[in-house]
């Protein structure tokens, strides 16, 4: 791609005024990962790539292009409105060459696509799903085809990312469609997709996890193997590879491998690095996870890795160096010039932390530097609370700012402070009652009811007592004797003998099957066929 745009710029020289150049050289520059430089090339094209400027150009190509430049610069509803003004102006296009309504779907297919990908980026998962569902199940029918086998894939792919681990069998059914068997044993290869670099990474890694949620860990291992020989300098298959081993509990040789990678290539470790670290902290090993977010120098002074580390120091006993890591996140904010300085939410952590841990007079320090420069009345606060412990008179100095609490004028403090404490309010279960002794003999007496007798029994004449084993099954009596057999019903004679009645019995039943199978209806061969109607398109230049 960078000799692609080599090539349009040395074109340039000779002044070519043409709107397919300068459409080109915004998807060259997007595809090499340039985004960032369209805004400059087409300024020195004099292009204007505002909507209302690309509202009168009447090029959905132009427009599609800029949206996709805007998504790599995560200017997601800036690249939305376009996405959608090249979707309207593509229609109307096409209307206008006389395309029919299948061919103007199958047209604005990659149009449809990003769209529903940049709604899926902005949390509208129902609205993207729905898109990517309509465009799969329309080709699964064999219907007329709406869109063409990349669009599909992107698709397939992102809808996969959407579900997640939901319905995985499933989603490795569709996603195998795009793949095809070649001529190495259990090999599979993409079908012939005009795909990038980074969606096919993406294609290939979704079938990875899928494959791996599903329990096919050995074809889950083989695939890995053949990405890194078939991507050699990315790092997502490396990423596949410790995935692979966690899920074969092999922690270690996931560890092994990621630390290899990360030494190899610093330059390009940062999510290796990131991943070694969730890694090994998952396995208890702290230590390993600690020097590896270290190693990550521009995320130092993120609340979130500041908070990790901490957290992982402390589990390793060393609340010095989890000390020193707020530390160094202070001074790099306080020497930062950021809009979204984030120095009093990490000097108020840093102080409630070095409070915990016995450190009153940093914590002190950090609070009374809090109040100077922010104001803050729970700064305040802690200060007076932290001051109380090291320095008395300038707890006193700085209780006096704290704004006095309304109802506490009346409160007699040193009355207060004689008293032994909270009295114990005696409640309505507490109180004793005085009880007369007459009462309490009659709740003594327990009342006793009269047994009620069956009908007809009389308790003065009960008769014989009852079987005591009328509970029992009749076979676990004592009274139980087994019927002897009739030894007389037996047939006679050597082992193997037929009887009459039996050959008799055998052979019309196999008489009534021969007449039953010639009776079988003949299956329906009448099956219809599939109409193979070719559909004329107009070429477009």
């Amino acid at each position: 791609m960078n000799d692609c745009i080599n090539s349009y710029e040395r074109l340039q020289k000779f002044k070519i005024d043409s709107m397919d150049l300068k459409i080109n050289i915004i998807a060259a520059l997007v595809a090499a990962g340039r985004a960032s430089e369209v805004q400059t090339a087409m300024k020195a094209q004099k292009v204007d790539l505002t909507t209302r400027a690309l509202r009168d150009t009447r090029s959905f190509e132009l427009a599609y292009n800029s949206a996709c430049s805007l998504i790599e610069d995560k200017k997601y509803s800036e690249a939305k409105e376009q996405l959608d003004l090249a979707k309207r102006i593509g229609k109307e296009e096409l209307m206008v060459e006389d395309y029919g309504e299948d061919d103007i779907e199958y047209e604005l297919a990659p149009v449809s696509a990003q769209l529903a990908y940049v709604q899926q980026l902005q949390g509208q998962s129902q609205d993207a799903m729905q898109t990517y569902v309509s465009m799969i199940n329309k080709k699964a029918a064999d219907l007329s085809p709406v869109a063409d086998p990349s669009s599909l894939a992107v698709a397939t792919t992102n809808l996969i990312s959407l579900k997640g681990t939901k319905d995985a069998a499933d989603s490795l059914k569709k996603l195998d469609r795009l793949f095809e068997k070649s001529t190495a044993p259990n090999h599979l290869q993409l079908v012939d997709l005009k795909l990038s670099q980074r969606q096919k990474e993406a294609l290939y890694s979704a079938r990875v996890l899928l494959l791996l949620h599903t329990n096919k860990t050995d074809q889950a291992h083989e695939l890995v193997s053949e990405l890194l020989g078939m991507f050699r300098d990315s790092v997502f298959p490396v990423l596949l590879q410790a995935a692979v081993h966690v899920k074969e509990k092999k922690v270690q040789k996931a560890e092994e491998v990621l630390s290899q990678y990360a030494e190899k290539h610093p330059e390009n470790s940062k999510g290796v690095l990131l991943a070694l670290a969730q890694i090994a902290a998952n396995a208890n090993h702290f230590q390993l996870a600690a020097d590896s977010l270290s190693k990550i120098p521009d995320i130092q002074h993120m609340p979130a890795t500041v908070a990790t580390l901490v957290a992982l120091k402390e589990r390793l006993g060393d609340s010095n160096a989890a000390a020193s890591v707020l530390d160094s996140a202070i001074q790099w904010w306080k020497n930062s010039m950021t809009g979204d300085n984030k120095l009093d939410l990490f000097m108020r952590e840093a102080a409630e932390f070095k409070l915990s841990h016995g450190r009153d007079e940093e914590a002190c320090l950090l609070y009374e530097e809090l109040v100077k420069s922010h104001g803050s009345i729970e700064a305040l606060a802690g200060l007076v609370v932290t001051s109380a412990r090291t320095n008395l008179e300038k707890a006193e100095q700085y209780e006096k700012k704290l704004k006095p609490l309304p109802g506490l004028k009346g409160v007699n403090v040193e009355s207060l402070e004689k008293t032994s404490g909270a009295r114990h309010v005696e409640g309505p279960q507490d109180m004793k009652v005085d009880v007369p002794e007459e009462v309490k003999k009659q709740k003594a007496k327990k009342r006793k009811r009269k047994p009620r007798y069956p009908k007809g029994f009389d308790p003065a004449n009960p008769g014989p007592p009852p079987d005591p084993e009328r509970w029992l099954p009749r076979r676990e009596r004592s009274s139980y004797r087994p019927k002897r057999k009739d030894k007389r019903a037996q047939v006679r004679g050597s082992q193997g003998a037929v009887t009459r009645e039996t050959a008799a019995a055998s052979g019309s039943s196999k008489g009534s099957q021969n007449t039953s199978s010639s009776k079988t209806p003949a299956a329906n061969t009448d099956q219809p066929k599939a109409s193979n109607k070719s559909r004329k398109k107009k070429s477009r230049s």
